[in-house]
């Protein structure tokens, strides 16, 4: 074929090839967890929190069977925790959603999709997710004239494009106005809609989407456009050997209804708060103590200041009885 590594063309184009198509980046079967550490990864705490937002949901529907959808699932491993984590008596229909092949050995009450099923009545729940849906990048020109970014894949060269004009100008116009010569924005509008829609599969129930993101009043002025590889922050070079990836607009995903609070808050709310156990179980059940620490620890990375601490969760509720969760009406 020719050498489409060698074109020039968008970054939404460049990105979605580099990351889904043919030998992409989220395809190959290390998966994200060989590259980048979220908080899944970081301690089973996290899931285990999922979990109890899980049983509260089930029980504001007044159920015992309820359905729990990992978006962006990644291999599963949100998935098998939450399944791990939930009580005695609540029977879970588990989705995995991910554009991957199914990873050997999961759970085979997961059904495995690349699809958002339909009719869902539980908890959808996007854990860094949306950063990975490709964006389009604008720019403002010498002259004022916001133009499109065009990005050659085999090196991550850039050059100005066309003006941005229609849907994606009305976009910028109300979410990321750019004004001074240099400015760049990610353009979200693919974000909103993929919110929207897998939001809006719920019949019932909650959808919380958990990523690193900013809102309007504190927009960064050059666009947060980067790679990840090996662990690493790498240039973004559209070629499948990184991670491509940008923060997310959460208030314009959030337009239609919802809830924005910090994961140091939405974990705070069910039970992960990093406090250090009482000093006193020390001398009483040593072992339970350093048990205690060492969650106190992993609750720490999760709720840290400046760190994962300040992801942004916003929750939507379906119409109808949801659970209580991290409240408001909203992965």
């Amino acid at each position: 074929m020719a050498d489409e590594t060698c074109q020039w063309q968008g970054w939404r184009e460049a990105t979605e090839r580099a990351l889904y198509g043919p030998g992409g980046f989220f395809l190959r079967p290390e998966g994200p967890a060989g590259h980048f550490r979220t908080s899944v990864h970081a301690s089973p705490l996290f899931a285990g929190a999922v979990a109890r937002l899980l049983t509260e949901v089930a029980q504001e529907l007044e159920t015992d069977e309820v359905d729990f959808v990992d978006v962006g699932a990644g291999r599963g491993e949100l998935v098998t925790g939450v399944l791990a984590a939930v009580p005695a008596g609540l029977a879970v229909r588990a989705y995995g959603v991910e554009r991957a092949e199914r990873p050997a050995g999961l759970d085979p009450r997961v059904e495995w999709t690349d699809r958002v099923p339909d009719g869902v009545r539980g908890l959808l729940f996007a854990n860094e997710w949306l950063d990975n849906v490709p964006v389009d990048v604008a720019s403002v020109d010498e002259a004022g004239v916001v133009r499109y970014v065009e990005v050659r894949a085999v090196d991550g060269a850039e050059r100005p494009g066309g003006p941005v004009e229609g849907p994606d100008a009305e976009w910028l116009e109300r979410w990321w106005p750019l004004a001074e010569p240099g400015e760049r924005a990610e353009i979200g509008r693919p974000r909103d809609e993929a919110w929207a829609a897998a939001a809006g599969s719920l019949a019932a129930g909650t959808a919380v989407a958990v990523d690193y993101g900013h809102v309007r009043e504190s927009r960064p002025p050059f666009g947060t456009l980067t790679g990840f590889r090996a662990g690493r922050e790498v240039p973004a070079v559209p070629d499948g050997s990184c991670d491509v990836t940008a923060h997310v607009a959460m208030d314009a995903c959030a337009r239609d209804g919802g809830e924005l609070v910090t994961q140091r808050e939405a974990l705070r709310r069910l039970g992960v708060s990093g406090e250090r156990p009482p000093l006193a179980l020390a001398s009483s059940d040593p072992r339970a103590y350093v048990r205690a620490l060492g969650a106190a620890g992993e609750a720490a990375e999760l709720t840290a200041r400046g760190g994962l601490g300040d992801f942004l969760w916003l929750t939507r509720r379906a119409p109808g009885p949801s659970g209580p969760g991290t409240g408001g009406g909203r992965s």
